[in-house]
């Protein structure tokens, strides 16, 4: 007879899948992210896996891993480390135990901990068979062994599958088990087995009785005696969805043509992270959207320069390096002045580098990386929801302005994903095209006579754009290329007097953008700090989450974010001047440290990691604490709020 199960409640949890990169542990956090974002939860989470198609079985680059922070409040990051480890195997428990803090529980598929897989992970005796010895490595951690794969396969055997398929079901046993524990709603998880297995019912069958044995086993074996409970969180009222940074990112780009009127083409080339956008944006034809696979990545640009010469919402989207490619042809899109936006789901480099992990590595190369004077804009989303509105302003700036525009995500919000409130379509702003259906200038003739055509480079008094003729309207047929134009007629022009003016004008048009954007929020709520943290793109959840510890330790700490990272918001100079300190966490090595350095001549120090993965909250916490302690000649001791260690940990150097 079973134990009575208790109940505890918890304000949140982080837990975190890991098995080799064919168990499939990405599917079965996303199982449980569906699950909790249904029950109500905020939620935040970090997909992470191998760059290989197939990583070498249980070996430790061959971990695949998810973790997914939810609470019964708003959070901002999907935590720092686990309080829940599910390992598949003995490399998946060896990659992952450093970032374990003490008391965690571990649940460890005691199967796969067998002496081929013992020695592939690099340990010399199985760590299980210490448990409450003196040299047990787990000691401090609540460890569960459980025969996973043997009880699925058990489960199964009805369905009179091989053993091999049978054990690919045990992901489906620790979702179950997980979903238990946490008291998640099982019917999200049942009815999408039932759509993705509909036409296999022997698959369908064994998948859905693993997933309820989990359950079962939770509820009545005695190793499981404690059920938690995260109350759903308090959130503005609205409909929300869990959704990831690409796919907000494609809805985005479709509503921005809903918006504006026009047909949306993609020319893009696939690339690690960012191929998402292509395969969504290809189901929305009913949209008006146009989407081509293109052979390379200077193709895929150039269908899309094409398209907006056509007049279509043009984009194309890759990552860093395919920007490296297109870098000709963004500055034929400068030089044409044609509405393009160039999505870059930033990853680390350089090279092929880190092809799965996070990196903000390519601002200075969206900022700089072109021959000759090319200003870009560029847009950078904070958070997977968010990716959202950054398209839609993205493209509102690219067809205003009559330039291309870089949209900054990366490989953290691409695949992260949080509960986004969906919008009014009524509620997004209107983007007017604009198209110029007339002449626009009155020349005299050979003969003297007063003629109306049309110049393809006079401009909009406010915004410096040029008119965009669509191809084929009557009067209005003209040439542009890559090469110099003369002001107003656009005729080509070798002119140095002309080329000096234009490169001017080109800029100066990027930098009128600043009027329309709105004044830079800070978040300062005494009103009394010293130090201001100032970060971009994905860093927004890491910093808003070690201010708020830091703030909660007794210490004052402003923080802003910038979305608009060319031109700067035309505030921003004086804010940076009201404090004592400014630091600048990146996932690089200083890039918009550099920036702010050389506009406003401001102190700001870097903090700054690359290690492919998000930065930690409570490591940035003790940074900024530092620097509070030296902005107010006090010393500043976080405590609880700051780090933590696990055993064994060694802290990470601060830049």
């Amino acid at each position: 007879m079973s134990q009575t199960k208790q109940v505890k409640q918890l304000d949140r949890v982080i837990i975190r899948f890991a098995g080799d990169s064919g168990d499939g542990m990405q599917l079965t956090g996303d199982r449980f992210t569906q699950e909790s974002a249904v029950f109500g939860n905020d939620l935040v989470t970090l997909p992470n896996f191998p760059a290989e198609i197939r990583a070498p079985q249980g070996t430790i680059p061959g971990v695949s891993s998810f973790q997914i922070h939810f609470a019964d409040h708003d959070i901002l990051t999907a935590g720092d480390r686990p309080d829940v480890l599910v390992a598949m195997n003995p490399a998946a428990l060896k990659a992952n135990l450093g970032d374990l803090p003490r008391g965690a529980t571990i649940i460890v598929d005691t199967h796969d901990f067998t002496k081929r897989n013992l020695d592939k992970a690099g340990y010399t005796s199985n760590p299980l068979d210490k448990l409450g010895e003196v040299d047990d490595i787990l000691a401090g951690f609540q460890v569960q062994p459980v025969d996973l794969t043997g009880i699925t396969v058990e489960a199964v055997k009805e369905f009179g599958l091989s053993r091999k398929d049978a054990a690919r079901a045990k992901n489906m046993f620790a979702l179950g088990l997980l979903s238990w524990m946490y008291g998640r709603p099982t019917e999200p998880t049942i009815a999408f087995l039932e759509r993705k297995f509909a036409k296999v019912a022997d698959i369908l069958g064994a998948n859905i009785a693993a997933f309820k044995a989990g359950w079962n086993y939770g509820e009545t074996t005695e190793t499981f005696v404690v059920q938690y409970e995260i109350k759903p969180a308090k959130m503005k009222v609205g409909t929300y969805r869990n959704i990831t940074g690409n796919l907000a990112l494609s809805y985005g780009l479709v509503a921005a043509g809903v918006r504006s009127q026009l047909p949306v083409f993609l020319g893009s080339y696939p690339i690690t992270p960012a191929s998402d956008i292509l395969h969504e944006l290809s189901k929305h034809k009913a949209f008006g959207v146009t989407t081509l696979q293109a052979e390379d990545e200077i193709a895929g640009i150039g269908a899309a320069i094409g398209a907006s010469f056509a007049g279509q919402l043009a984009i194309t989207t890759t990552s860093g390096p395919g920007i490296a490619l297109k870098s000709e042809a963004i500055g034929l899109a400068v030089m044409t002045e044609l509405p393009l936006v160039i999505v870059n789901v930033q990853r680390g480099g350089p090279s092929t580098g880190l092809p799965t992990k996070t990196e903000q590595a390519d601002l200075l190369q969206a900022m700089y990386g072109r021959n000759g004077e090319a200003p870009v804009p560029i847009v950078a989303p904070q958070s997977p929801g968010d990716c959202f509105a950054a398209a839609v302003e993205a493209a509102r700036i690219a067809i205003t302005y009559r330039t291309p525009v870089f949209l900054l995500s990366d490989g953290y919000l691409a695949n992260g994903s949080e509960p986004w409130a969906i919008p009014a379509i009524d509620d997004l702003p209107t983007i007017d095209a604009d198209f110029a259906t007339a002449a626009n200038h009155t020349s005299t003739n050979a003969k003297g006579e007063q003629v109306e055509d049309f110049w393809p480079y006079l401009r909009d008094e406010e915004t410096l754009a040029r008119p965009w003729a669509v191809p084929g309207t009557a009067g209005l047929e003209h040439r542009i290329g890559g090469l110099e134009k003369g002001e107003g007629h656009g005729n080509i022009s070798y002119d140095p007097a002309n080329h000096d003016r234009m490169v001017r004008i080109r800029a100066e048009k990027v930098q009128r953008i600043a009027d329309s954007l709105p004044p830079l929020e800070v978040d300062d709520p005494s009103g009394q700090a010293k130090v201001l943290v100032i970060g971009w793109g994905s860093t927004y959840g890491p910093i808003g989450a070690a201010c708020r510890r830091v703030r909660r330790a007794g210490y004052n700490v402003a923080q802003a974010h910038l979305r608009h990272l060319n031109p700067f918001p035309k505030d921003l100079g004086e804010i940076l001047k009201r404090y004592d300190k400014v630091l600048v966490p990146e996932m690089n090595l200083g890039q918009l440290s550099k920036m702010l350095r050389a506009e406003y001549l401001v102190d700001a120090q870097g903090y700054n990691h690359v290690y492919g993965l998000p930065l930690k909250a409570a490591e940035l916490a003790e940074a900024i604490g530092r620097l509070v302690g030296d902005a107010e000649g006090t010393d500043v001791d976080l405590g609880e709020h700051g780090l933590n260690p696990p055993a064994d940990h060694e802290e990470a150097p601060h830049a």
